[in-house]
């Protein structure tokens, strides 16, 4: 293993131990223009930069949501723009003790050689300088999420070999230039798999990950996980989220145990096109417990999108006038995962 190096260190583990605090959680609001496209037509919005721009104001300004909330990661557009009244969200975050995180990853593409559809994630081109000007224009940790598939021997040794890979070199950058990274493999839940194989995949993906992790010489005090809770696949005939709460906990928590280093302090689930109600029963039955009455060596918490975000769009409907209604949506389903996160639902 290669030794770690960083002027950046104390602080990446500053960083990375405020991200983990019992009780809180990161909003992932990192939606790309394509991407919270798609979730304005939900709701007729047109898609267009004031727009976004206004949404996330929405999201940000919210009254207390610092209380249950340690981060937002941002889309690189979204780190640069500024509330109606001219102050920079970044600034606006701090301001409420929250600490402001970038996407960097460039999205999924073909992996090359690779015959069974199964993507690699681009972005790594000159991620050094954008990590550098992230860093200068106050974020302070990043994201970079890679996608892999569960299926007639999937994910490939290639696919989950290649990913593995990108996620430790993307991690091992971020740290050089200050920012603490959070390492996102998502295993989706489209298929037919049942509850025992998710298991499975997930020990055997967290376990490649890892080991290049290590290999790169990443600093595990300095990073976050943000793993998929391991779940039925949604076409499998337990109906996706219909395997009981206690099980989902039972293999996520058992999962992380056997391939998680005790090192890293925070875990922060994506919540992976879960309902609201699923992500945060699912989060607070992993941390009630179990039997054995044994405890974790990490934060288990939340980093959701939709998860967070779904009441508060249908609230909004982009009207100003229902902004209030929307920020209130945003709060209650906070505190809920707030208090899923203490095993207090």
């Amino acid at each position: 293993m290669a030794c770690f190096k960083s002027t950046y260190a104390d602080e990446l583990v500053a960083t990375a131990a405020a991200m983990s605090v019992p009780g809180k959680g990161v909003l992932a609001a990192d939606e790309s223009t394509g991407t919270i496209g798609k979730r304005f037509d939900g709701i007729g919005v047109e898609n267009v930069e004031e727009n976004r721009r206004a949404y996330r104001e929405l999201l940000f300004t919210t009254d207390g949501f610092e209380k249950y909330c340690s981060g937002v990661i941002m889309f690189e557009e979204t780190l640069f723009q500024s509330c109606k009244d001219g102050t920079a969200f970044v600034d606006l975050l701090k301001s409420k003790g929250i600490i402001p995180g970038i996407k960097v990853d460039k999205g999924v593409v073909p992996l090359p050689g690779n015959t069974r559809g199964e993507t690699t994630t681009s972005g790594l081109d000159g991620l050094g300088e954008r990590c550098a000007k992230y860093y200068a224009q106050g974020a302070r940790f990043a994201k970079w999420r890679a996608v892999l598939t569960i299926g007639d021997a999937l994910p490939s040794a290639q696919c989950l070999d290649d990913n593995a890979r990108c996620l430790a070199r993307y991690a091992a950058i971020c740290q050089q230039n200050g920012l603490v990274p959070i390492v996102e493999p998502e295993i989706l839940t489209d298929g037919a798999h049942g509850i025992d194989k998710c298991a499975e995949v997930t020990e055997r993906v967290l376990s490649c990950v890892f080991a290049h992790l290590m290999t790169h010489g990443v600093m595990l005090e300095g990073m976050i996980l943000k793993p998929n809770m391991v779940t039925p696949g949604s076409q499998s005939s337990q109906g996706g989220s219909s395997a009981s709460r206690e099980e989902v906990a039972a293999a996520t928590v058992t999962a992380l145990r056997r391939t998680c280093p005790a090192a890293v302090p925070g875990v922060l689930f994506l919540s992976g096109g879960q309902s609201e109600e699923d992500a945060t029963a699912h989060l607070d039955a992993m941390n009630k417990g179990d039997q054995q009455g044994r405890k974790n060596p990490w934060t288990l918490s939340f980093s959701y999108g939709r998860a967070l975000q779904t009441s508060c769009l249908k609230a909004w409907l982009g009207k100003e006038s229902n902004v209030a209604a929307a920020q209130a949506a945003l709060l209650r389903v906070s505190e809920a995962n707030s208090k899923a996160s203490l095993g207090q639902c």
